[in-house]
């Protein structure tokens, strides 16, 4: 994505486990003797908490609940970070590219989410992922395996409590496996209903809740390139909800501008649910669990009865 760069407050603390760590050129660990991981963003550093607990030492480098990931550009000090880390965990798929570059130098090991999603690995060529979807971290199941993947390398690195690790990465799975419960429960209900997104941020979840995405594909990929729109696909997008052909508007929060702030005037003109999906967690919120919960629960409040 190519979005106008947000101002960004990246020193923000994500709460809890997570922490901002100071940069050095030290060898990998944390000044205390735990294992460190770095994160691109808060939700797989949320990821990372759950399966380190307080054995290992966690960094996020992307904190912004308003900023856009894709353009935050990493300090010296950042970029150090990766290299020295223990463990470096990306999304991947050139949705966090510059965790991308700074991991080619990295001096532990690598989880790449969307890798770990399509196979590929070492990869830098962006033809090579085609046009699958980078959110990767809507794919509840790709998550969980990411959390298996990850304690078992801090299990590695760290065997005295690889126990811990492999316990909480079990656990933390069975929570997905209850997120995927409610969208069971949701597809029951509403298989096939017709729903729409200004972009394509939650479409590994929809798809698992049965739902249908009808938005203009011209319209959500030029708002996921932070690009204008063409007249014709505003006009399609604009009919969906005047007409109700959608039963849900599903509005990214974090991907902002004129066109969309209409388009959301539109929906509740026009009376049509609207349920926000963010792209990091939330001020306030540390928990990739109940950050789902809480959006898996407004949409199945949004669909009809």
């Amino acid at each position: 994505m190519k979005r106008a760069v947000l101002a960004l407050t990246t020193a923000l603390a994500v709460g809890g486990a997570l922490t901002l760590v100071g940069c050095s050129g030290d060898d990998s660990g944390s000044s205390d003797g735990k294992p460190t991981v770095v994160t691109s963003t808060n939700v797989w550093g949320a990821v990372a908490s759950a399966v380190a607990g307080d054995k290992a030492s966690v960094t996020v480098l992307f904190n912004d609940p308003t900023g856009d990931p894709h353009e935050f550009e990493p300090s010296a000090a950042d970029s150090a970070k990766v290299v020295d880390a223990d463990v470096v965990l990306m999304n991947g798929g050139h949705y966090d590219e510059y965790m991308e570059k700074a991991s080619q130098n990295a001096k532990g090991s690598v989880i790449n989410a969307f890798d770990t999603m399509t196979g590929h690995h070492e990869d830098t060529d962006h033809s090579a992922h085609g046009e699958t979807n980078e959110h990767v971290f809507y794919n509840l199941p790709v998550v969980g395996q990411v959390a298996t993947e990850l304690a078992d390398d801090l299990a590695k690195k760290d065997e005295a409590n690889a126990t811990t690790y492999r316990d909480n990465a079990k656990a933390f799975n069975e929570k997905i496996d209850g997120l995927r419960g409610s969208l069971a429960d949701i597809k029951k209900t509403h298989d096939g209903t017709k729903v729409a997104q200004t972009e394509p941020l939650a479409a590994y979840l929809l798809t698992e809740a049965g739902l249908r995405d009808i938005a203009p594909e011209g319209f959500t990929s030029a708002v996921e390139e932070g690009q204008s729109p063409s007249a014709a696909d505003r006009a399609a997008m604009e009919d969906l909800l005047r007409k109700h052909e959608v039963q849900v508007f599903i509005y990214n929060t974090q991907a902002v501008d004129a066109v969309t702030e209409a388009l959301l005037s539109i929906a509740k003109s026009a009376n049509v649910p609207v349920v926000e999906f963010t792209e990091t967690l939330p001020a306030g919120q540390t928990s990739y669990i109940d950050w789902q919960q809480k959006q898996i629960a407004a949409l199945a409040s949004a669909l009809p009865a």
